[in-house]
């Protein structure tokens, strides 16, 4: 029996002392009205009501278990509405993971844009590499991520949005190739600065691979994840960086220029669990495009074209 429907049958009657007038409100008929209140006393072992010809009447018992029964149907549709209130990504906590790399300009904006979509719920932020989110999206310690292709698409995540931008090169403004309005990375030599390999070891390895492809082979690669530390590598002459902007961007001695045929891009994608798909997962997704959109960055597909899923990657072709 469904007891806390049955008792917003009990709480009508003895609210209007009369079973039509209480059936009507109910929008159902007399007749199983009565059978349903019958119902309930035998479940409870307790007459609720007296009947007669003339009126009907709390019994003692009824009116014992009166208070009671309005505080659980209460506490029902309190449930209920918070239960809605969670379905539509209206409260509750997001953990979401976050590239190193973002800037914080980037993220203040995401963390707003997310909040006018989604004003009661936190957003628990966690900076961390592509490999760790992959790993904290799997084992349930995220709701949803930023991710960087390649990465191993599986059937346990869900991806929103591909999300591209180019990649140029860093370099010192007193470089000789500063002068070019583009430079291919055949004419690039020496080292170069990049992400150490474990914080995304498939984009790392396909970065290299596309720059040897394209006629450079670094002399040596150094690792930096600390961007001051990238920059004062390249600022020494000892190394170029690959960059989309942000590197180049702080310091004035600095230029990033374009690479000849776009050969290189970031991809980016949100992605969450894919059985755990919610309101506020779908909400930072829309937040993450919005925002990083608005840094540079473009929705793939927007030139037409095809993404085709390969075992560790997603390209664009």
């Amino acid at each position: 029996m469904d007891l806390v429907r049955h008792l917003r049958y009990f709480l009508a009657v003895a609210d209007e002392l009369h079973f039509g007038r209480a059936a009507q409100r109910l929008g159902m008929a007399q007749p199983p009205l009565s059978q349903r209140i019958q119902r309930l006393e035998r479940e409870l072992g307790v007459r609720l009501f007296d009947r007669s010809a003339r009126a009907v009447a709390l019994t003692e018992g009824g009116r014992l278990l009166l208070a009671e029964a309005r505080e659980l149907v209460e506490r029902a549709e309190r449930l209920r509405a918070l239960a809605g209130q969670v379905a539509r990504g209206e409260i509750g906590t997001v953990r979401a993971g976050i590239l190193p790399d973002l800037g914080g300009g980037v993220i203040a904006a995401l963390v707003a844009a997310f909040r006018a979509r989604c004003a009661g719920v936190e957003l628990e932020l966690h900076e961390i590499t592509t490999a760790e989110q992959q790993r904290g999206l799997t084992e349930r310690r995220l709701d949803v991520g930023i991710l960087r292709h390649p990465f191993d698409v599986h059937s346990g995540l869900a991806l929103g949005p591909v999300l591209v931008r180019d990649l140029g090169v860093a370099l010192p403004a007193r470089h000789p190739l500063a002068e070019r309005e583009e430079i291919g990375l055949a004419e690039l030599s020496g080292g170069l600065v990049l992400f150490p390999r474990q914080a995304a070891p498939a984009l790392h390895d396909e970065l290299l691979t596309g720059c040897a492809r394209h006629g450079f082979t670094p002399a040596e690669v150094h690792p930096a994840s600390n961007p001051e530390f990238a920059a004062g590598l390249v600022l020494s002459g000892a190394a170029v960086a690959l960059d989309d902007g942000s590197l180049a961007g702080r310091h004035p001695d600095l230029v990033t220029r374009p690479l000849r045929g776009a050969p290189l891009t970031l991809r980016t994608s949100p992605v969450w669990p894919a059985d755990r798909p919610t309101a506020a997962t779908a909400a930072f997704a829309a937040a993450v495009e919005e925002v990083l959109c608005a840094a540079g960055m473009r929705r793939a597909g927007g030139a037409g074209g095809t993404l085709h899923p390969r075992p560790v990657s997603e390209f664009w072709v």
